[in-house]
């Protein structure tokens, strides 16, 4: 198709809002290798792969009135891309095993359980020996389902950007703590 021919990205976000499935049809068209070449980066398998793909042009949907600047869509695809397998990926690194999984792994010896439960009263009471704020951020950050930094900043009413700093001086305690219980 000639360049002068082809609707610009804004008429093309414009009348997709409106509910032109043609709209539609020619953003994705005109997008999808991108989505998908952002996407190979990651190495998922194909599965988790097509659900990032999908959620990605789902968001789309979701903001098809509010791209701001609709000639940096390329932009605003390949960094939602991303954000979107990151969220993946920290979700896949957080989940436990399934119960089938854990009817099959190899048991632990005596000796591994027994170093493992020392190491887990040491960390307790490591833990414990830190100061309450302390304690607090890092239950809320360790939660399970996870809790948003938003959510974790909002629950001990301290800046979003004050957690990630917060977080390392409360883990280098932790450490000097341990440290000094070997």
């Amino acid at each position: 198709m000639d360049s002068l021919t082809e609707p610009s990205n804004a008429s093309l976000l414009q009348a997709a809002n409106a509910g032109s499935s043609e709209a539609w049809d020619n953003l994705v068209e005109r997008y999808h290798r991108l989505v998908w070449w952002s996407l190979a980066s990651h190495r998922f398998d194909r599965a988790t792969a097509e659900d990032v793909y999908q959620t990605v042009w789902c968001r789309l949907v979701e903001n098809l009135g509010s791209i701001r600047n609709p000639d940096y869509l390329a932009s605003w695809l390949t960094t939602t891309t991303r954000n979107e397998a990151i969220r993946v990926s920290k979700k896949r690194s957080r989940e436990t095993p399934t119960e089938f999984e854990d009817r099959f792994a190899a048991p632990d010896s005596p000796e591994t359980d027994a170093v493992d439960n020392d190491e887990r009263r040491r960390v307790g009471k490591a833990f414990l020996a830190l100061d309450e704020p302390c304690r607090e951020l890092l239950t809320l950050l360790t939660a399970e389902p996870p809790l948003s930094y938003s959510e974790v900043a909002h629950a001990i009413g301290k800046p979003i950007g004050s957690l990630g700093p917060t977080r390392a001086r409360c883990l280098t305690k932790l450490e000097a703590i341990l440290e000094e219980t070997s």
